[in-house]
């Protein structure tokens, strides 16, 4: 088992910025694949972002250029930079690790067994 905590969101003006953290105990963390979701019309994780346990990352379109998925193995912890915020951003994010994934299939919200309870992110225009 693996408990996700989320933290660090909040409200914030369109262009500015925000760092998700998201805190991990239980199993070897380093392993996992983690990611990022939010919730999206049509759709109840829309991925966002995604690092595996040797450090590639993975982009949806939406995020590309403005966001930073990091980790940091010996805390634990898995981080998201989110600059140049839009109005359209605003959601709650949610924390997730899977044990395995590659590429497109990272993108997949069914790839990851365990997640957070989320952080709220407001982006006014």
């Amino acid at each position: 088992q693996v408990q996700l905590v989320e933290s660090g969101g909040g409200l914030v003006q369109a262009g500015g910025s925000l760092r998700l953290s998201c805190a991990a105990s239980g199993r070897t963390f380093s392993r996992y694949v983690m990611g990022w979701f939010r919730p999206a019309p049509g759709k109840e994780r829309e991925f966002v972002a995604s690092i595996r346990s040797g450090g590639s990352t993975y982009y949806a379109d939406s995020g590309k250029g403005r966001f930073t998925i990091s980790r940091d193995n010996a805390k634990s912890t898995v981080y998201l930079q989110m600059n140049s915020l839009k109005p359209e951003d605003t959601a709650v994010y949610y924390c997730a690790a899977a044990d395995y994934c590659s590429g497109y299939g990272c993108a997949e919200a069914e790839r990851y067994h365990y997640w957070g309870q989320g952080t709220q992110v407001t982006v006014s225009s």
